[in-house]
């Protein structure tokens, strides 16, 4: 039984546990233990987003690292896709990432790549747990010159916006083209805008000053009407959304219209086929991906995969299997041949080389698959419980199910990372699978709201 992390770290509402000082510096110890393998100084990357808790867990963190005889290399605010990879470019034991992602301000987390830049297995999770825990590291402390020391990355943004640019070609400039970026005030404030800039756009950043408060707050990926409105009001190309931790990007096209990660997925996925670059023939998508996914991609010729909720199992299979692309329709995009996780920078610039190669605007690519109607309804619980233990609900699934057949499906799931249940249910009939949402999820409030 898990004690800390959940399916993306450990998260919480900052200040109180687990993400409370005392437990970062905890953490920063068992880290610095286990990832100081060999005699020689080791090293640990740290980044955060723009979250005003993190000053505070990043000097704990930073604290607990260094009291084992580890050095620590300080990014600052830093997409999470970047941490993974300047902790693989510059040679580190393990990357640390500080932020909550798309949650708000008054939430943030802990997470973990290991030197090769992936995030880490269950396994070392759980002896990070053990270490805590068992309290058999506490007495382990270094003195004098073995005590570790901390000091500041000045040339990361530079090292991460050349690695961005190298993903793709490099007769591709992106000169004549319009972006209107929503930078969510989050921790790719700094590399977006510079990244496109460099690369010849004319780039409108939105919401690129962030306060320590403002991460996420009516902007970003989860409110892509803000990209939206601004591509119709600015006459642009295409708009990109970030999240607060930029490992994840939604889009606008020409017409303001939101193209979401099924969709991205979709026209890379038939790009990188017809250029023989997709491995295997194969797309990973997870059960959350519309079925419009699933009907375009056959049509292609290409197989889809699907996995559990999460980037992370994502990334388990494309590895496992030795694919080269996956996501989620949520925006997060996986160019395993350019990165090792999710990246809304790096999946903005691939959109916009497709758009580039083939002359086409955003919609027409897009309009590769149709979606089919869905409805996501989230239901706050107070505590996540087998839905198997209530026979009203179970019943009232299977009944939707039936009613469905095979022109639809239901799927319902618990957040891994708030206290939310998601109820997913897909039709031809966007009214009638509405009032079957509806019901399920008025079942579940009743029974564990």
């Amino acid at each position: 039984m898990r004690k800390l992390f959940g399916t993306d770290g450990i998260r919480g509402t900052a200040n109180i546990e687990p993400m409370t000082v005392e437990m970062a510096m905890k953490v920063g110890r068992a880290a610095g233990h286990l990832f100081k393998d060999k005699d020689r100084r080791h090293r640990i990357v740290i980044g955060k987003d723009t979250r005003l808790s993190g000053y505070m867990l990043e000097t704990a963190l930073c604290a607990g690292i260094c009291s084992m005889g580890v050095d620590v290399m300080l990014l600052g605010p830093f997409p999470t896709p970047g941490i993974a990879f300047i902790t693989s470019n510059m040679r580190a034991d393990a990357g640390v990432v500080i932020s909550a992602s798309h949650n708000p301000f008054q939430d943030n987390g802990i997470k973990f790549f290991s030197p090769s830049g992936f995030k880490l297995p269950d396994a070392v999770e759980k002896e990070i747990e053990r270490l805590i825990f068992s309290n058999g590291i506490d007495s382990i402390r270094p003195t004098a010159e073995e005590v570790g020391k901390a000091y500041r990355i000045e040339d990361a943004i530079g090292r991460y916006i050349v690695h961005l640019k190298n993903s793709i070609p490099g007769n591709i400039d992106l000169e004549g083209l319009k972006v209107v970026l929503d930078c969510a005030n989050g921790a790719a404030y700094k590399v977006a805008p510079r990244v496109l800039t460099e690369l010849g756009a004319q780039v409108i950043a939105l919401n690129k000053t962030p306060d320590g408060e403002n991460i996420n707050r009516d902007c970003g990926s989860l409110h892509p009407d803000v990209i939206s409105r601004a591509v119709r009001d600015n006459n642009a190309n295409i708009g990109i959304a970030l999240d607060g931790d930029a490992d994840r990007a939604i889009f606008a096209d020409e017409h303001g219209n939101v193209v979401d990660g099924d969709q991205i997925m979709a026209l890379c996925a038939l790009n990188m086929h017809a250029e023989g670059k997709l491995k295997k023939d194969t797309l990973v998508a997870t059960v959350m991906s519309n079925m419009g996914l699933d009907i375009a991609m056959k049509k292609a010729g290409i197989k889809v995969l699907k996995t559990a909720v999460g980037d992370r199992h994502v990334v388990e299979e494309m590895v496992k299997g030795g694919y080269s692309l996956g996501g989620e329709q949520s925006g997060h995009m996986v160019f395993l041949d350019h990165s090792t996780t999710g990246d809304g920078t790096l999946s903005a610039l691939q959109t916009i080389s497709v758009m580039k190669k083939t002359g086409k605007p955003l919609s027409e690519l897009a309009s590769c698959m149709t979606t089919l109607p869905q409805v996501l309804l989230n239901v706050k619980v107070k505590k996540k419980r087998d839905l198997g233990e209530f026979p009203g609900i179970s019943a009232m699934i299977a009944k939707v199910e039936k009613d469905l057949l095979d022109k639809g499906r239901v799927l319902v799931r618990f957040s891994g990372t708030e206290p939310l249940a998601r109820v997913m249910i897909e039709g031809e009939d966007k009214q009638g699978i509405t009032v079957m949402a509806q019901g399920i999820a008025e079942s579940i409030e009743r029974a564990l709201g």
